[in-house]
C-alpha cells in the first residue's frame, strides 16, 4: 500500500496542503496581532494625549497632573519602577484586570519630565531630538508639553484579551477545517489521477497475456486522456495487425495449396498411368509452377519492403518514357480485350528520381488490375502531370469500380472485396500491396478513388529529381 501511487499522491497533497494552511494561518495571525497591537497603542496614545490636554486646559498648568493620571485608570496609573512587569503578568493571567501604565512620559514646554515612564526620569531634561519624536500637546495653538512614547505596549483590557482569544480559536478552527478539506480533496484527486493509470496497467497486462483488443475509458482531455486515447489506438492497431497476420497466413496457405494441389494431382495421375502425358497437361503444370514462383517472389518483395531492405537503383528518368514503355508492354493485351490504352502527358514535366524497373512493376500491377475489371469497349488512360515539386502519375479505367466500403483496404495483402476473390492487382493477390510498398520506398504515396459502374483512378505521387548542379544529367 505504501508503494502505491494513490498513497504517495495523498501524502504529497496532504503535506503541501498542511504546510500551506500552517504558513497562511501563522502569517494571518502575525498580521492580525501586529495590526491589533498598533491599534491598541494608537488608542492608548490618543487617550493619553487627550487626557493631559484636557487637564492643562482646565488647570492652566501641569501642577498635580500625576494625581490626575493616577485617578484616570486604566491608562494613566503610575506605578513604582519594577512593579509594572508584575502587574502586566498578573493581568495576562486574569488575576488583575487593570492595565499596566505608564507607557508614556510627559515633558513640559521646557523639555523637563514631569510624568516619568520607562527610561525617562522625573526632573530629567530631554533634548530637542527626543522631543521631535514625541507628540506635542497643544492648547490654544501653543505647545505646552510633549508626550514621549517609551516603546512599551499598553496592557490590554479584558475585552481585548477575549477578542484575541476568539481570534486564536477561530484561526485554529479554520486551519483544522482546511486541513480536513485538504485531506478529503487529496484523497479524491489522488484516486482520480491514479484511476486511469490503474486501468491502463490492467489493460497492458491483458495485452501481455495475448488479449490484444483492449480499451480504457478516456476520462479527460489532458495528458492522461491523451495517453488513454493513444493506448486505445495502439490496442486497436495491434488487434487489427494480428488479425491481418492470421488472415494473411491463411491466405498464403490457400494460395500455395491451390497450385500445389493441381500439380500433385497431375503428377500422381501421370505416375499411375491414369492420364497420358500431353503438351496441354505439361503446360497446365507449368502455369501452376509459374504461379507459385510469382507468389513466392511477391512475398519476398513484401518482406524486403517491410524490413526496409528493398533495393532501389534510382536514376533520373522521364515520366514520358516510363508511361510509354508500360503502354508498349500492355498494348497488345488491351487490344485483344477490345480496350483502348491511352497516354496523356503535360508539357515540360521534370524528371523523377526512381528505380525504373520498380516503377514499371507498379504500373504493370495497376494496368493488369485495370484490364481485369474493364469490359470490352472500355478505356484505360495513363497520365502524368506536375504538382509543385512532385510528379503525379495516374492510371484510370472505365471498369466496374470498387465499392466504397472496400476502398480503404484495397492495398492490404490478400484483401478480398465483394466483387471478386482477388481484388488486388496481380494473380497472387499481392499486386496492390507491392505497389504501395514500392511507392513508399521511393518516398511517394499512392491512393485510389472509384465509383461503382464508372471505374477507378489510381494516383501515384513521386518527388521530382533534384540535380546537384545545372551541368548534371538532363533526363527529358
Amino acid at each position: 500500500m505504501f508503494r502505491s501511487l494513490t498513497f504517495k499522491l495523498v501524502v504529497a497533497f496532504s503535506l503541501v496542503s498542511i504546510a500551506g494552511v500552517a504558513l497562511s494561518t501563522l502569517f494571518a495571525r502575525w498580521v492580525i496581532l501586529r495590526e491589533f497591537d498598533r491599534l491598541v497603542v494608537e488608542r492608548a496614545e490618543n487617550t493619553f494625549v487627550a487626557g493631559v490636554q484636557s487637564y492643562y486646559e482646565a488647570t492652566g498648568s501641569w501642577q498635580g497632573v500625576e494625581v490626575f493620571l493616577n485617578a484616570r485608570r486604566p491608562f494613566f496609573v503610575v506605578l513604582p519602577p519594577g512593579q509594572d512587569m508584575m502587574h502586566r503578568q498578573m493581568a495576562r493571567r486574569g488575576q488583575m484586570h487593570e492595565p499596566v501604565p505608564p507607557v508614556f512620559a510627559l515633558a513640559d514646554q521646557d523639555g523637563v519630565i514631569i510624568v516619568p515612564a520607562g527610561q525617562y526620569q522625573a526632573g530629567e531634561r530631554v533634548g530637542a531630538d527626543v522631543l521631535r519624536q514625541g507628540i506635542q500637546v497643544l492648547v490654544d495653538g501653543q505647545v505646552v508639553g510633549t508626550v514621549l512614547p517609551t516603546g512599551r505596549a499598553p496592557e490590554m483590557v479584558p475585552q481585548e484579551i477575549r477578542y484575541l482569544a476568539r481570534i486564536s480559536y477561530a484561526s485554529f478552527l479554520a486551519a483544522s477545517l482546511a486541513v480536513v478539506i485538504a485531506l478529503v480533496l487529496g484523497v479524491f484527486l489522488a484516486q482520480r489521477l491514479s484511476r486511469p493509470l490503474r486501468e491502463l496497467t490492467a489493460a497492458t497486462r491483458a495485452v501481455a497475456r495475448g488479449e490484444l483488443e483492449q480499451r480504457v475509458p478516456v476520462r479527460s482531455r489532458d495528458e492522461l486522456g491523451e495517453l488513454a486515447a493513444a493506448f486505445n489506438q495502439m490496442s486497436a492497431d495491434l488487434a487489427r495487425l494480428h488479425q491481418m497476420r492470421r488472415q494473411m497466413t491463411a491466405d498464403i496457405a490457400h494460395e500455395l495449396r491451390t497450385p500445389l494441389t493441381v500439380m500433385v494431382g497431375y503428377l500422381e495421375a501421370l505416375r499411375d498411368g491414369v492420364l497420358k502425358p500431353t503438351p496441354e497437361r505439361f503446360e497446365a503444370m507449368y502455369q501452376e509452377a509459374r504461379h507459385l514462383e510469382r507468389l513466392v517472389e511477391d512475398l519476398r518483395t513484401l518482406s524486403l519492403a517491410d524490413a526496409g531492405e528493398l533495393s532501389l537503383n534510382r536514376e533520373a528518368v522521364s515520366p514520358r518514357l516510363v508511361l510509354e514503355q508500360a503502354a508498349t508492354i500492355y498494348r497488345d493485351q488491351t487490344e485483344q480485350r477490345g480496350i483502348s490504352l491511352e497516354v496523356s502527358l503535360e508539357d515540360g514535366l521534370p524528371d523523377i528520381f526512381v528505380d525504373p524497373d520498380r516503377i514499371a512493376q507498379v504500373l504493370g500491377n495497376l494496368i493488369t488490375n485495370a484490364i481485369r475489371y474493364t469490359p470490352s469497349g472500355g478505356r484505360i488512360t495513363m497520365a502524368a502531370s506536375r504538382q509543385g515539386d512532385n510528379v503525379i502519375l495516374r492510371v484510370q479505367d472505365t471498369g466496374s469500380g470498387i465499392a466504397p466500403e472496400d476502398l480503404p483496404y484495397v492495398f492490404d495483402r490478400f484483401y478480398r472485396g465483394d466483387q471478386t476473390r482477388q481484388s488486388a492487382g496481380g494473380e497472387s493477390g499481392l499486386g496492390l500491396a507491392i505497389a504501395r510498398s514500392i511507392v513508399d520506398a521511393h518516398g511517394g504515396s499512392i491512393a485510389v478513388t472509384s465509383v461503382l459502374g464508372q471505374g477507378s483512378t489510381f494516383t501515384i505521387t513521386l518527388p521530382r529529381a533534384v540535380r546537384p548542379s545545372p551541368a548534371g544529367h538532363a533526363g527529358s
